[in-house]
C-alpha cells in the first residue's frame, strides 16, 4: 500500500502544468533526436545537463525521462520508414517495420510502434515501481561472497560465449574486471 501512496504523490507532482510542459519539451526533443541516427538520448541528456542548475529537480527528471522515451519512439520511425535504426534499441523494429512500410502499411507500423512504446513504457515503469523495494532488500544483503559469485558467473558466461578468439575475449573480460574493481 505504501507504493500506491508514493505513486499518487508522484502523479500529483508530475501533473502540475510546469512539469507537463517540461514533459512535452523533453518528449518532442527526444523524438527529434531519436530520428537522427548517431545521436541518442544519452548525448542529448549530457548536453542538457546544465539546465538542471536552473530548473527544479522534479522538472529535470521529467525532462530527461521525456527525452529518453521520445528518443526510443523516434528511433523506431527511421527504422520503419528508412530501414535505418535511429537507436540501438530499434534494430529489431527495422526488420518487420520496414517490410510493412514497403508493402504500403507504414502507417499501421508507426501506429503499432507508438502504441507498443507507450504500453511497454507504462508497464515497465509500473513494474520497476512495484518491484524496486523487493530488489533493494536483496541487493543490500549482498556481501563479498555474493560479489565473488557474480564475478565467477561473469567468467563462466564470457568463457562460454568466447568466439574464435579466446585471447581477445579473455582480455576484454579482465579489462572489465579491473574496471569493475
Amino acid at each position: 500500500m505504501d507504493t500506491l501512496s508514493h505513486l499518487a504523490h508522484g502523479f500529483a507532482v508530475a501533473f502540475t502544468p510546469t512539469n507537463l510542459l517540461w514533459c512535452l519539451v523533453g518528449t518532442t526533443l527526444g523524438t527529434a533526436i531519436g530520428v537522427l541516427p548517431g545521436l541518442g538520448p544519452a548525448l542529448t541528456i549530457a548536453l542538457l545537463l546544465p539546465i538542471t542548475y536552473q530548473v527544479a529537480p522534479e522538472a529535470s527528471f521529467i525532462l530527461f525521462a521525456g527525452i529518453y522515451y521520445g528518443a526510443m519512439y523516434g528511433g523506431s520511425t527511421t527504422s520503419i520508414l528508412l530501414n535505418t535504426p535511429g537507436e540501438s534499441a530499434t534494430i529489431v523494429t527495422a526488420l518487420e517495420g520496414n517490410r510493412m512500410a514497403r508493402s504500403g502499411r507504414g502507417g499501421a507500423a508507426l501506429a503499432t510502434s507508438a502504441i507498443g512504446s507507450f504500453v511497454a513504457g507504462t508497464l515497465g515503469t509500473l513494474g520497476v515501481a512495484f518491484l524496486a523495494p523487493t530488489v533493494v532488500k536483496y541487493a543490500l544483503k549482498f556481501g563479498p561472497a555474493e560479489y565473488f559469485s557474480l564475478m565467477v558467473l561473469a567468467f563462466i558466461t564470457v568463457s562460454a560465449v568466447l568466439g574464435s578468439s579466446s585471447v581477445r575475449g579473455l582480455t576484454s573480460l579482465f579489462a572489465g574486471f579491473v574496471v569493475g574493481m
